[in-house]
Order: C-alpha cells, then structure tokens, then sequence
C-alpha cells in the first residue's frame, strides 16, 4: 500500500521551501543567493528572517531522509540498473542540460548584481550565457546531491546484498526501545555538520562545500534507506508524535531566542549543539505527525504529490525575477515586496510548471519527464 502520509510530507516540505526563499531572497546578512535586505546586519534585525531560524534547520535533512525512504521502496521494485537509469534522467538530466534550457534565466538574475558594477563588461556573449547557466544552479544543488547519493547507495547495497543491516536496523529501531535509539541518531546528525568548513576561504571552493553540504546530507539518506523505511519504525514515530512535537517546538523555541539575529546559514551556527538538536527533532515530529495524522490522500494531495518536484524545480525563477525587479526598480515598501512575492511564487511557479509540462523537449531537460502526465 502506497504510504500516503510521506507523498504529502515531501510536498508540504516543499511548499515550505517556497516560502523560506520568500524571506531568504531578502535576508539582510548578504547570504549568497540572496539580493539584501531592508537594513545592514547585525544592526537591523529583521524579525520576518526568523522564518529562516525556524525552517533551515529541518527541511532539506527531511527531504533527504523522505529520498532514502523512497529508494529503498523503489528498489524493491525495480532493478538497480533500471532505478538507476530512471534517477538519472529525473536528476542528472535537469542539473545539466537544464541549466541551460531554463535556468540560465535564473543565472541571469544571480549575477545581474555583479553585472551592474561592470564586472562582466566585455565578455562575449557566448560566455555570459555560460556564466548565466553554471550561476543558475540555486537550488538544484539538492537533486546534484541526490543524483550522486543515489550512484553511491548503489554501491552501499552491494555491501549489504542479503539485506542484513537493513532488518538489524527494523529490529533495534522499531522494538520496544526503538524510540530512544532514534532520538539518539541526532547524534550522527550533529557529527555531520561537523564535518563542513569552518572558516572558508574568499575565492576558493570552500563556499560550493558548505552549500552542498554532501557528507551531512548523505547521512539523513542513508537513514531514510536502512532505517525509516520499516513499517515498525513509522508506527513507533506515529505513537509518540504528541511528544516530539512538543520537544521540537520547545527546541525551537529556544534556538530562536537564544540565537536570533546571528548568521543561521555560518558553519558555526549550523555545527551548534542546539541546532542540530532542534533540527533532529524537527525532522522526527514531521514524519511523527504525518503519520499519525495524514496519511491519506485526495484530489489535491494527489496533484501535489505529482507535482511538487517540478515546483521545487521552477520556482526560484519566479523568486529571483520578481524579487529582484521590485527591489532594483521600484519604491515598494518591504511589506509589499514580501506579499507581492509569495503570492507569485505560489501562482505562478505552478502555472510555469504546467506550461514546461506539455513542451516534449523541455519537458524532458528541464522536469526529467518523458510523457506528459494526464
């Protein structure tokens, strides 16, 4: 039976991405991604930024644990060989050969800052396509870490061909004593962001490392695969989801008035103890709540559930436009710019993602769909 509450975690979890990029584009710590704020950090504080505090800590760790889940669904049903095939055209294909379909249109809007300062004057045209092509990556860096974790898992199986740690995980995970050994895997979740670079270095790789982040994200994949992929872990998170929530938004709460107005995206910030806390915490009261409380689907859900890789995929073209033509060109108060904003992106991504939909060519390097869907 198809397990309904996580199709409508992943697209929940999505829309929320939608929404931190929202308030991200216009964060006033002159985070890469981002055009500033309304203010010069750390001296003006803007409290709509704590949006950021409450969602970066959780979110793409949990699409990533939702990732592992489902491959290790998917490889129960098919091949590796062909798994692999498919993940690539889903993947690989839209971080490649969509860059310079579509979102070099992005790149465009990410280096139009530099552009207006004379930077690129002088380049041919030729390269500043390119240039706009790599820039307009954004967030495509989670399918490029995926694409590369899903290469590796392949490998990892082999290690593990008669699936032994996989039952030895359904059974430590999902006894009696389940529910405290996997509060304890926070443990691994805060070795992993020890992992990133803690003082990178101007004009070196060091900045792309702690973007991609792909030993830290690696382990909440592979935990989807052996761990939460069993039905008797689902049902103990299910059991006790009251208390993990309340744990998660005590978590938050502190992390929030504890740290509020220092950079939540720093190599630091990210390495505390209580960040990691909170986003551990955050990540298993999501999927606690969701399974005790909407594991069910209907016409919405169903088209969410379908759709919510494309919007994930499109959307920051409506953020980066949009976001940057009302702040370089009108006189906008900051609250019209953020409503202006959210309404579009949650309109208009989803009108784009139909259009891209019915274009074959575009349809494939841009979504990685062969057909249209009915």
């Amino acid at each position: 039976m198809r397990k309904h509450w996580i199709d409508n975690l992943r697209w929940v979890t999505v829309l929320l991405v939608l929404f931190y990029h929202v308030i991200y584009f216009y964060n006033n710590k002159g985070v890469f991604g981002g055009i500033g704020g309304f203010g010069e950090w750390p001296d003006c504080k803007q409290y709509q930024d704590v949006v950021m505090y409450i969602l970066y800590p959780w979110f793409m760790p949990m699409l990533f644990l939702l990732a592992g889940i489902s491959a290790r669904y998917a490889l129960q049903k098919y091949s590796g060989k062909e798994w692999f095939k498919a993940r690539t055209r889903k993947l690989l294909v839209p971080a490649t050969i969509g860059l310079f379909v579509f979102h070099w249109m992005v790149g465009y809007f990410n280096t139009a800052v530099a552009a207006s300062a004379g930077e690129f004057d002088g380049l041919p045209g030729v390269a500043k396509y390119v240039l706009w092509a790599i820039s307009g990556i954004g967030p495509l860096w989670f399918i490029q870490d995926l694409w590369l974790f899903s290469l590796l898992l392949l490998l990892i199986r082999k290690l593990d061909a008669k699936d032994r740690f996989h039952a030895w995980c359904g059974k430590v995970f999902g006894g009696k004593a389940g529910i405290v050994w996997t509060i304890l895997l926070g443990i691994l979740f805060w070795l992993g962001e020890q992992f990133l670079i803690r003082n990178p270095r101007p004009d070196s790789a060091d900045g792309l490392y702690n973007l991609y982040k792909p030993l830290f994200y690696f382990i909440p994949f592979l935990m989807g695969y052996f761990i939460f992929a069993h039905d008797e872990v689902h049902e103990t998170l299910g059991k006790n989801w009251i208390a993990l929530l309340a744990c998660a938004v005590v978590a938050g709460g502190v992390l929030v008035v504890t740290t509020f107005g220092q950079d939540n995206t720093s190599p630091q910030y990210l390495g505390s103890p209580l960040n990691c806390l909170y986003g551990w915490l955050a990540c298993l009261a999501m999927m606690a709540w969701f399974k005790a409380r909407f594991d069910r689907t209907g016409a919405f859900a169903g088209y969410m559930g379908r759709s919510s890789f494309g919007l994930y995929i499109v959307h920051y073209l409506v953020v980066a436009s949009l976001g940057y033509m009302m702040k370089m060109y009108t006189q906008l108060p900051p609250v019209a710019m953020y409503i202006i904003l959210f309404v579009a992106v949650f309109t208009l991504s989803p009108l784009l993602y139909e259009l891209l939909c019915r274009i074959p060519f575009v349809r494939w390097a841009v979504l990685g769909e062969k057909k249209a869907r009915k």
